[in-house]
């Protein structure tokens, strides 16, 4: 449709999330935040796809919130309310998302950006955690920024408000890699068919692995990662991953080329 802010399409196993809300910087309006939503849950349950893209138009990823929109509002109606949903999406996700930007994130922004498996961006990004300079707090986008943020990064960043470029963001945890715009899909596309070699159920239940909170020791853990691990190896999927290896061929998971 052409009013529509997200579009979604899907080619060879890759669901692909485009931001189109150009004139606000796709800035997190209520039908942008709608639509993304819906375009996730869609790629989520949809057998065919195995990767997921999330990119955009326009010279800004995202810009954060719609402030015209939260202008005036009391806490119980401001779109923040909403924005939970679209986090937790991204990060619990069984398909592997990656993030592609060829430009900057802000605020909620980043915050999608970090609840992205995956995240490349060209050097010209940057970044700000820019709350605090509107007197407002980075509370929601804290749940998937921190895990990923260099400590001492993050108290530096996170208070100050300061803008920062693709290659602190890299070394910061924020970013997988910067690369020059002229390399930018070749990297995503990089990624993503590493990311569709693994089996599509090892791979939701390695991005549950990745979210859970860490056993004190190793010992402490062996009993149940052992039951994982033997019901996998045991698994319609595994058994189809180890005999794919021994007869030197793609699993039956793997797009086809």
């Amino acid at each position: 449709m052409a009013d529509e802010l997200v579009h979604y399409d899907v080619v060879g196993g890759t669901a692909t999330i485009t931001l189109d809300s150009p004139h606000n910087r796709n800035a997190l309006s209520a039908q942008l935040r709608r639509e993304l939503s819906d375009s996730l849950a869609k790629a989520a349950t949809d057998d065919a796809v195995r990767v997921i893209v999330l990119t955009h138009t326009g010279p800004v990823f995202c810009a954060g919130m719609d402030l015209k929109e939260a202008r005036g509002g009391s806490a119980g109606d401001q779109g923040v309310n909403e924005f939970p949903r679209i986090l937790e999406q991204l990060w619990t996700s069984p398909k592997p998302v990656v993030a592609r930007l060829a430009g900057p994130a802000r605020a909620g922004g980043i915050g999608m950006v970090a609840a992205c498996d995956i995240a490349v961006a060209v050097p010209e990004a940057t970044f700000a955690f820019s709350e605090v300079r509107i007197g407002v707090v980075p509370a929601i986008i804290s749940l998937t920024v921190l895990p990923r943020l260099n400590p001492r990064a993050a108290h530096e960043l996170f208070l100050t408000g300061d803008t920062f470029d693709a290659r602190r963001a890299v070394e910061i945890g924020l970013l997988n890699s910067a690369v020059p715009a002229d390399e930018l899909d070749a990297e995503v596309t990089r990624f993503v068919k590493a990311l569709a070699a693994g089996g599509p159920k090892a791979l939701a239940e390695t991005k549950a692995l990745l979210s859970r909170p860490r056993f004190a020791t190793p010992s402490e853990g062996f009993e149940e990662m052992l039951g994982l691990s033997a019901k996998f190896f045991a698994s319609e999927e595994g058994q189809e991953g180890i005999l794919a290896f021994a007869q030197k061929r793609k699993p039956n998971w793997v797009p086809q080329d």
